[in-house]
């Protein structure tokens, strides 16, 4: 026996219980290793045509001796080779062939660091692999336990290329390693790993006939060619919907779909998809966003988020690329310039194609939105604003006047020079649209937005104008529309108003009102929105509120001659017909106020001598 080069026993255990987080990971990588072979034979054909052959790996599952093996008829190695690349872990036989051929280092072979071949020793007992070299005539086969060294010795093989066989561990307790021997898991391994290998990769799979005879027959695991590497006029009608739904695990067809192609300093192709709808878990912690992430055919991350900024995170589909720096696993990314260059010409490909989307195909454009604008506005917002500029010309809101959705840019070109963005802020379109405050606003011809999400009105003040036109909340700018009171019974009635509240809010007349007798407004910094929002998140700030009154409605008018009792519970359904206007929720006394209030006349004092006995009795028994 020949023992490993290196400091075998150490790296050997590196390489099977540190380096991969993922036993199955080991086929991918043995798939990819034959696929290398292949290509190598492929490269060489082309100026040796006598080593052209049909190229192809084979996967074989032998359950009575618990064996996998896996053969391809590449380029095979010699017993020199077998010795270099495999007894020395780390030893890589792609770059080793790269130099010798004076291959470019773009060029689609995987292998880059020598260790994926002993991944096989996560689930396997012993590997054998047998090997051939073209235009050799005599084969070699490798031997180990994967413990302390290997044994090579003569072998026979059909033709050129290589078989590793793999004895797998016997099962014990949890780890079930004859999961391997499973066709219907190996199946689902190829197809999720190596899809896009460019050879067929086939299995004797277990078949049965109409009469349920067993009938097993070869069968082709993998789809070879990748859609996003098809020519337009190659995709059959709705192929990208199909490739879509069948990837994502969506019945629904995707809104839009993106292709791209970069070749340059960082060579990608992306094809990215908008699905119809946000999955259920979009808006919470446990959604993982990201493309899935190939190299050169070989999946890499099922879900890798560098590739998209978070409020693009909505987006699906898959990028594929030779420029990436893995880490030694292949199962994860190391940071560098290159991985940030294709997440960058991601998002302005997104962005731009949304652009495009807004100017010549409105309607597909606010499906979108209807269903991802909230996570645009979010990235608006976040990181103090940092993609603002780039972001809000993207946003849309519903237009009082208008009656459907516009952009600050639509809204902002029928305005005069400096006048503000009106906005009001609810729960609804339903409820924003009764705000008192937009009676006034519709008879002036005066256009509102309505903010209905949360995040609107964090974004509006992030933004502090739009083209130098300052956004103003139609219902928490306090001063607006506030009239001095010249007579002394107004000053007295608000006064008392004001009273009555007992510091809940200020009193002040206003002429922003037209068939409502109060509103409720906020000043200073903090909105009645923005209440709304950090109660919801357990904050504790609280908006500065005023109780704006019309001075001109009946009720208002008809307040000066009621008694003390009436003055205060019509106070107490003002108050609270204000907070329903705004969605807050009403005070435990206001509906006791009502009551008082719809009492007939005559019932009044019945009720008043009634309640005076009670009020006696209780104070005769206590005594």
């Amino acid at each position: 026996m020949k023992e490993f080069k290196a400091q075998s026993k150490k790296l050997l255990d590196l390489v099977v219980n540190s380096i991969y987080v993922n036993r199955e990971i080991f086929l991918r990588e043995l798939i990819s290793n034959a696929s290398d072979a292949l290509d190598k034979r492929r490269f060489m054909s082309l100026t040796d045509s006598t080593l052209a052959a049909d190229f192809g790996i084979e996967i074989k599952v032998d359950k009575d001796k618990r064996t996998l093996t896996i053969s391809d008829n590449g380029v095979g190695m010699t017993e020199k080779e077998l010795e270099d690349h495999l007894g020395v872990i780390a030893a890589s036989g792609t770059e080793v062939f790269k130099k010798e051929q004076n291959v470019k280092d773009n060029a689609e072979l995987i292998g880059q660091f020598g260790v994926g071949f002993y991944s096989a020793f996560m689930v396997a007992k012993s590997v054998t692999v047998i090997s051939k070299k073209v235009g050799e005539t005599q084969a070699h086969s490798w031997t180990s336990d994967g413990v302390e060294g290997f044994d090579i010795a003569p072998a026979t093989r059909d033709g050129a290329g290589t078989d590793v066989v793999i004895t797998l561990k016997d099962d014990d307790g949890e780890d079930k390693y004859s999961e391997f021997l499973q066709s219907y898991r190996i199946s689902k391994l190829v197809k999720k790993y190596s899809d896009y290998i460019r050879y067929p990769i086939t299995m004797m799979t277990e078949m049965y006939t109409e009469d349920r005879e067993k009938a097993d027959e070869v069968t082709i695991l993998n789809s070879m060619t990748p859609v996003w590497k098809k020519q337009k006029s190659d995709l059959g009608e709705n192929e990208l919907d199909e490739f879509y739904k069948n990837s994502f695990r969506d019945y629904r067809n995707p809104i839009h779909n993106i292709f791209t192609r970069v070749e340059g300093a960082v060579d990608y192709t992306a094809l990215l998809f908008v699905p119809a709808e946000p999955p259920f878990d979009y808006y919470t912690k446990d959604y993982k966003r990201g493309l899935s992430l190939y190299c050169n055919g070989v999946l890499i991350m099922d879900t890798c988020a560098e590739l998209l900024p978070e409020y693009l995170g909505f987006v699906r589909g898959v990028v594929d690329t030779p420029d990436l720096a893995l880490n030694i696993s292949r199962e994860t990314l190391q940071h560098d310039r290159r991985l940030k260059a294709i997440a960058n010409g991601l998002e302005k490909k997104i962005l731009s194609e949304l652009e495009k989307l807004l100017k010549n195909d409105r309607e597909k454009f606010e499906k979108i939105f209807t269903q991802f604008g909230k996570a645009i506005k979010f990235g608006a917002y976040n990181n103090y604003g940092a993609d603002k500029d780039k972001l809000k010309d993207l946003l849309m809101y519903y237009s009082d006047k208008n009656k459907k959705l516009v952009t600050y840019k639509e809204y902002t070109d029928g305005l005069a020079e400096k006048a503000p963005v009106l906005y009001a802020c609810g729960e609804t379109i339903e409820k924003i649209s009764m705000l008192p405050q937009l009676e006034v606003a519709r008879d002036k011809g005066d256009d509102v937005l309505y903010f209905v999400d949360p995040v609107d009105e964090f974004v509006a003040r992030m933004l502090e104008d739009y083209e130098g036109h300052k956004f103003n909340n139609i219902a928490s700018s306090a001063t607006d529309g506030e009239v001095k009171t010249e007579k002394p019974n107004h000053k007295d009635l608000l006064k008392r108003i004001e009273e009555k509240l007992g510091g809940k809010a200020t009193v002040t007349a206003t002429d922003k009102l037209k068939s409502y007798p109060v509103c409720l407004a906020a000043k200073g910094d903090v909105s009645l929105e923005m209440e709304r929002i950090m109660d919801a998140m357990g904050g504790g700030i609280k908006a500065e509120r005023v109780l704006q009154v019309n001075l001109d409605h009946p009720i208002i008018l008809g307040m000066e001659g009621l008694s003390d009792e009436a003055f205060a519970d019509t106070v107490t359904v003002l108050y609270n017909e204000a907070l329903i206007a705004e969605g807050y929720k009403t005070e435990p006394e206001f509906l006791a106020a009502i009551n008082r209030l719809l009492a007939p006349a005559e019932a009044k004092p019945a009720a008043k001598k009634s309640a005076a006995k009670k009020a006696d009795k209780k104070e005769n028994e206590e005594n």
